[in-house]
């Protein structure tokens, strides 16, 4: 399916401000979790805009400046790893959202979110699932906020060295829980998840 479609639809219905919304970080032991907001300007096309999954590092650079080029406005919600631990995990990530969408320079008249809703933003939603798969506002958003949470684990890496966040970005490598397991949990490691103080630590 062409993922330009759903958006093209919606503002057929009159949705002129379509801002497609994903988060990224719901799953690393370390770091913030980070949203967008997007809104593509109507009739622009990204050549190779898909799923932040599906794209490499490299390619999704370059692609999340045509994004931030061709935008009529990007939002970005960042919420720290004290916030998920106090709330938990997926209200940091809605609360991430709702931030997001209120750092755009106009509200808009949709909201397509990823799987998700966002009970505290009034503006009518959709919740697709997989939704960087279907709405090239959503997949725009993926990207924005991979590369943006990848930024701030690089600049983490420069203050905590052992943990090699420049490689797996806090996500759950082997690698990543043998370094926990070896100097235990650094001040940005969540520590309300169970994966990080489970682990048989060092005395």
């Amino acid at each position: 399916m062409d993922i330009y479609q759903f958006d093209e639809a919606l503002r057929k219905k009159g949705f002129l401000r379509i801002a497609g919304i994903d988060e990224a970080g719901r799953g690393p032991l370390a770091g913030p979790v980070v949203a967008a907001a997007v809104i593509l300007k109507d009739g622009i096309r990204i050549e190779g805009l898909r799923d932040s999954k599906k794209v490499p590092e490299e390619e999704r650079k370059i692609l999340y400046y045509e994004i931030v080029r061709f935008s009529l406005d990007v939002g970005i919600g960042i919420v720290g790893h004290e916030e998920i631990d106090r709330l938990n995990i997926l209200r940091a990530t809605k609360l991430a959202m709702q931030i997001a969408v209120g750092n755009l320079s106009n509200p808009p008249d949709m909201l397509i979110i990823d799987a998700v809703s966002i009970p505290s933003v009034s503006i009518k939603q959709l919740s697709p699932i997989k939704g960087e798969s279907k709405s090239a506002s959503v997949a725009a958003a993926s990207i924005v906020a991979k590369c943006v949470r990848d930024t701030i684990m690089m600049e983490y890496h420069q203050q905590y060295p052992n943990y090699n966040f420049e490689k797996h970005k806090g996500y759950p490598t082997r690698e990543h829980l043998d370094m926990i397991r070896l100097y235990g949990p650094c001040p940005i490691h969540r520590k309300s998840f169970h994966r990080v103080m489970s682990l048989e630590l060092p005395f």
